[in-house]
């Protein structure tokens, strides 16, 4: 005998699709809803990572700018102390060298001669005083560039002039410093008083 299915079968089917579907496609839904979640997540966390790098990066790098301020400034500091110790060394070392300027022109000053004035400016030294005669004004320039101290003299002017009934030689003259080693302080010193009161 032959069965007839009277059941609506193609009916059922569909909504064993439309079933099928649904829950496919929800899982679909759910399956991307983690996915973007995942991702989302994932990236926020490398945002964080790289926000905290950055500020660390930007701390180290503010630390790294106070300490090159602190650099600089000791590094000025060092400069104004080096160029104070140069200004203190070039001062001993003129010191010491006015000091031998003086006993060097007090030792080749000849009899016949007195100053009355001497002036250094820079490398040069300009003598003016009185000499008995011509010739004594050239002993004192003989003995002048005979000095490791001096060289080259030059006279300017000399002229007779009368004071106090003696006639004398007027003269004005320039000599130039020589560029001598360092000397030392304990060297023997003959002053210009000492020389005058030897006279």
């Amino acid at each position: 005998m032959m069965r007839i299915n009277l059941l609506p079968h193609r009916e059922l089917k569909r909504k064993a699709r439309q079933q099928q579907f649904a829950v496919l496609s929800g899982l679909t839904v759910a399956a991307g809803v983690l996915i973007i979640w995942g991702v989302h997540e994932m990236v926020v966390g490398k945002i964080s990572q790289q926000q905290a790098r950055n500020q660390y990066l930007q701390n180290e790098i503010a630390l790294l700018d106070r300490q090159i301020a602190e650099i600089k400034l000791i590094r000025e500091k060092i400069q104004q102390l080096v160029s104070r110790k140069q200004i203190v060394e070039s001062l001993q070392a003129d010191r010491v060298k006015v000091v031998h300027m003086l006993d060097q022109v007090a030792r080749r000053i000849p009899d016949g001669v007195n100053l009355k004035n001497f002036k250094q400016d820079e490398q040069h030294l300009h003598l003016s005083g009185y000499a008995q005669s011509n010739a004594w004004v050239s002993t004192l320039m003989r003995n002048l560039d005979a000095s490791p101290w001096f060289e080259s003299p030059l006279l300017i002017e000399i002229k007779a002039v009368t004071i106090d009934g003696k006639r004398l030689n007027e003269f004005d003259l320039n000599v130039r410093l020589s560029e001598l080693p360092k000397v030392e302080e304990t060297t023997e010193i003959i002053t210009v008083a000492d020389r005058v009161g030897e006279q």
